[in-house]
């Protein structure tokens, strides 16, 4: 029976994982296609082509995104993104909606202290109980500044195994540890439940060769 079991498990490492990615992938890539009716019917690859080509929604989305970025990033293309925002702006359930969509992405793919780039250890939800969180922005607005905290910093603490939801906590810098694991690594343990677990070794090895570079610099 201990036979089966071995060999059942080896299995699933394989094909549980590897099924997983591509269900995701799939779905991905079903959504992307979705784009393509933004075309005239006409003009769709599978009609040009004659034949249906899975993931060329991903294509367009891609150049779709990048065409915007380019409009966005210039002058002309800037103004009419704040005249829009300033139209959106008036509408009351759209702006709530729009305003916190785009500061949570602005946090996400920014750049900065604003950003979910520093990872957190804290005491959480009580005492001698440890948890990660992720920063958000070190801003001080009224919340904090009743909180009489130094140094608030504003934090995400993620729920496993979906981090996608969690809670919103303001700590003070002197009540955290500030740890040197990435935000990929992070999440692959938290999404794991602690059975994957970072190396600690590469890390300590990371930290001495940043200081040595900080020294030299100095």
């Amino acid at each position: 029976m201990s036979f089966f079991k071995r060999y059942l498990i080896a299995g699933l490492l394989v094909w549980l994982p590897l099924g997983v990615t591509i269900f995701v992938i799939k779905f991905l890539i079903d959504l992307f296609d979705k784009t393509l009716l933004l075309i005239p019917v006409s003009y769709r690859p599978e009609n040009l082509l004659g034949v249906d080509v899975p993931g060329i929604g991903l294509i367009v989305s891609l150049i779709l995104i990048l065409l915007t970025g380019f409009f966005a990033a210039n002058l002309i293309g800037g103004k009419v993104v704040n005249l829009w925002e300033s139209f959106l702006a008036k509408i009351p359930l759209v702006r709530s909606i729009y305003q916190a969509v785009k500061q949570i992405t602005e946090a996400v793919f920014g750049s900065g202290e604003q950003t979910f780039e520093k990872v957190y250890l804290i005491e959480y939800p009580r005492k001698g109980l440890w948890t990660l969180a992720f920063q958000t922005s070190t801003s001080k607005g009224e919340a904090q500044s009743k909180t009489d905290l130094e140094d608030v910093v504003n934090l995400f603490v993620p729920t496993t195994p979906n981090p996608t939801s969690g809670f919103f906590i303001m700590a003070s810098k002197t009540e955290i540890k500030e740890l040197s694991l990435n935000v990929d690594d992070a999440l692959k343990m938290l999404i794991s439940g602690g059975v994957v677990v970072p190396d600690q070794h590469s890390y300590l090895l990371a930290e001495s060769a940043n200081e040595k570079e900080q020294n030299l610099k100095k």
